[in-house]
């Protein structure tokens, strides 16, 4: 597993703030055999002792995607050790997000967790909630927009930084040409991902956007975009479910084109296993969950705010069939 060199002084930092959590976490319990069931499920531990919390995270996951399910599953593991009433809502497109956001307001909620796909949606009703006394984390997307909309801090990985990592990367395989797919048109962490590996490749780079709820137009479109495109020698797709599509869309077309992918999971895996992906980015997903509903849990009790209020980094690093055997157990309990 290889870290970008850009990235790694703050992921560093991000690690040290993840230590820091755990020691927190583990002064907080009472321990016994509820420590003892909770021993290998991916970073909980004993109750805390505080006042329970509710806090609810509104995400712009579209239907069927995997990547969610992962952060979610941080985010309950942090909110059992917590104390924590944890709600979950999402919605990808903004307008119906930015209600999501007012309802959990309406609710009274200690504090929200909202990614920032389209920032400009949300921006209002993040003001109302920071004006109502509502501490807000921002998680995964729209980390420039994190400060500005008075979030306490944002927690995910640099898109810029990570499509850059891409970019060095195929060059370094040889590769001429590069399809990016984006599967949510308008939401800027995937534009940025693909203008980072435009920027770092040393050969081009060509956007395809393509419906992303609806996995059969999307492997049709990646299909007929090779079949035209003999000259395209690899794909990069921005989610792991659509390295999947790809690998089908491929076969169709009889590319020979190498498949990337941003993101794991358990596919993503059995893939670099059996060699039909070169490569994935992990931004640690599980850690956005986890680390957020942690942040809050000790801005309130401890008035932390993790990161002195700059972006904490879960990612990126490039994981290949080298990583598999150390990563298999942990994307098949949905932790990675």
């Amino acid at each position: 597993m290889r870290t970008n060199r850009k990235a790694a002084g703050r992921t560093a930092a991000a690690l040290l703030t993840a230590c820091a959590l755990a020691l927190v976490a583990g002064c907080s319990g009472s321990g016994g055999k509820d420590s003892e069931d909770k021993a290998d499920d991916g970073g909980g531990g004993t109750k805390a002792k505080t006042p329970p919390m509710k806090i609810a995270m509104v995400t712009h996951s579209g239907e069927g995607d995997t990547f969610w399910d992962i952060v979610q599953s941080g985010a309950e593991v942090a909110a059992a050790k917590d104390n924590v009433d944890f709600l979950y809502a999402a919605n990808k497109e903004g307008k119906e997000q930015a209600q999501l956001i007012q309802s959990y307001i309406d609710q009274d909620v200690d504090g929200l967790v909202v990614s920032l796909a389209k920032p400009e949606a949300v921006k209002a009703v993040i003001a109302k909630a920071t004006a109502a006394g509502i501490p807000v984390v921002t998680i995964n997307s729209g980390a420039e927009f994190s400060k500005p909309f008075g979030a306490l801090s944002h927690i995910g990985q640099d898109e810029s930084i990570a499509g850059e990592a891409v970019g060095e990367e195929l060059t370094k395989r040889g590769r001429k040409k590069a399809l990016c797919v984006i599967h949510e048109q308008g939401n800027v962490s995937l534009e940025e991902r693909c203008a980072g590996v435009k920027k770092a490749f040393g050969g081009t780079v060509e956007n395809l956007n393509v419906e992303g709820t609806n996995m059969p137009s999307s492997t049709s479109s990646i299909e007929a975009k090779l079949q035209s495109g003999k000259e395209i020698d690899t794909v990069v797709t921005l989610g792991a479910p659509f390295a999947a599509a790809s690998v089908k869309a491929k076969a169709g077309a009889g590319s020979n084109a190498e498949i990337n992918t941003f993101d794991l999971n358990v596919d993503v895996v059995k893939q670099l296993k059996a060699k039909e992906i070169g490569f994935a980015v992990d931004q640690q997903p599980y850690l956005q969950g986890y680390l957020a509903v942690d942040e809050l849990w000790l801005n309130k009790n401890n008035g932390n705010v993790v990161g002195g209020g700059k972006p904490v980094l879960t990612g990126p690093a490039l994981v290949t069939e080298k990583d598999v055997p150390a990563l298999e157990k942990f994307t098949a309990r949905g932790t990675r």
